[in-house]
């Protein structure tokens, strides 16, 4: 059961922004709260899914795709809902301010879906580690925690954690992940424009950095070492599997017996894992540029040899 916080309430999440920034460096967020009352004007979802698993929003950037998110979110209601990481870019909001509604609005709709009943949990991430040091309080009914435990229907214990402590460059030499990071985001930049014009051009979207990554041979690497410490450290703890986000590649597969879930990101590639209310574990590929393909099922899951 998470602390409620003294900060409890709507204004809760104000005050971890506000707090935050003053750990963090940045200023309180400018989050416009609708009131309580609003919520009478809106329909009860009814849970579609035991559980949504979503991360890397990055929310104050603009890579950020918040409509798409809120999109996915209104379509996809959930008795749980974690949120897996870098939810807000703490990073990024150092360097340049960037905060439009449409962020303001995915804030509010997660504060309005914990009022209606379901569970919120976030998991923070590397970008909005500001937030690690409530681990335990419960603010505006959300709940935050390191790391959770997330069972399935068909009884199997999943290790719900970000996944940055499992990075070498975040552990180890923090200035050049902060380099990349800008890095990162100029490939995002160019990539947007690159688009704007293939978009004239009739052509359809096209990632420039999904390609890098799928061919540069040291990041190939480096997302398979990631995803064998992380499910090697799952299977060691205990766990049948593990959901993570941070490397912004969306994934589910077995390795040596333990289950890999990577929610991906919603700044490319707009990815979800979602629970069934069977159980089975799915992952969600959303928006009109990326066709929906559905991760096969747990007996089906391919082996990582």
């Amino acid at each position: 059961m998470a602390r409620q916080s003294r900060f409890h309430g709507t204004s809760g999440l104000e005050n971890l922004a506000r707090r935050g920034g003053a750990a963090g460096g940045f200023g309180a967020l400018p989050i416009e709260l609708d009131p309580l009352e609003d919520d009478a004007h809106e329909p009860t979802e009814r849970a579609r899914y035991r559980a949504v698993f979503i991360s890397d929003l990055h929310l104050g950037t603009a890579g950020c795709q918040a409509r798409p998110l809120l999109n996915f979110l209104k379509h996809h209601p959930s008795h749980t809902l974690y949120l897996v990481g870098d939810i807000i870019d703490g990073w990024q909001l150092r360097r340049k301010w960037y905060w439009p509604q449409a962020h303001n609005d995915v804030v509010q709709k997660l504060l309005r879906r914990s009022r209606k009943g379901c569970r919120v949990v976030f998991v923070p991430g590397n970008h909005d580690e500001f937030a690690r040091q409530f681990d335990g309080h419960n603010f505006g009914g959300i709940e935050v925690a390191n790391e959770a435990v997330h069972t399935t229907a068909d009884g199997r214990r999943l290790w719900v954690v970000h996944g940055d402590h499992f990075d070498g460059v975040i552990q180890c030499a923090k200035w050049l992940a902060y380099l990349g990071d800008n890095a990162y985001e100029l490939t995002l930049r160019l990539n947007r424009h690159l688009n704007s014009l293939r978009a004239r051009l009739g052509l359809p979207y096209w990632s420039l950095s999904q390609y890098l990554k799928h061919k540069v041979k040291s990041a190939l690497n480096y997302v398979t070492d990631f995803e064998r410490a992380v499910a090697a450290e799952a299977r060691s703890r205990g766990y049948q599997g593990v959901v993570c986000g941070h490397i912004h590649r969306a994934e589910m597969r077995t390795i040596d017996g333990t289950l890999y879930c990577n929610d991906g990101d919603w700044v490319e590639s707009l990815t979800a894992l979602v629970e069934h209310l069977d159980g089975r574990l799915e992952l969600v590929h959303w928006g009109e540029r990326i066709a929906p393909v559905s991760s096969p099922a747990p007996q089906a899951e391919r082996q990582l040899s």
